[in-house]
């Protein structure tokens, strides 16, 4: 059985590589790291994503929220966010597309394990 598959999406290549290491360490197979919403998107409709770690500031004209909004017309796939951004409101916009966490930078490894535990078992 292959291990669960998981998009990163986040624009700081070294935190792309230090999640794309501690989710490998954790058993799980990296489907791919995007920068840009659009590259999810297109991840996304490809297929064989079990659950996605979103940044919510992402490069290109759409942040990490509004690409799941676009995400959401069409998958229900699980999301994670991971921001350095705590307020209110972006908190709002971002419960809007019914993630499965919420974290906040820096994000402790067994806080990251047990959100992708939830998101891959909801998938």
């Amino acid at each position: 059985m292959l291990p669960p598959s998981i998009l990163i999406v986040e624009d700081e290549f070294i935190i792309a590589m230090l999640y794309e290491r501690q989710l490998k360490k954790l058993g799980y197979h990296v489907a791919g790291k995007v920068s840009h919403g659009q590259q999810a998107i297109e991840m996304v409709r490809s297929g064989g994503i079990d659950a996605i770690l979103m940044d919510i500031k992402i490069l290109g004209e759409w942040d990490g929220i509004e690409t799941m909004e676009r995400i959401r017309t069409f998958s229900a796939i699980p999301v994670v966010y991971v921001t350095g951004n705590s307020d209110a409101d972006t908190r709002k916009r971002a419960t809007e597309t019914s993630p499965v966490a919420y974290l906040i930078k820096p994000v402790e490894l067994n806080v990251l394990a047990e959100s992708l535990a939830l998101a891959v078992a909801s998938s």
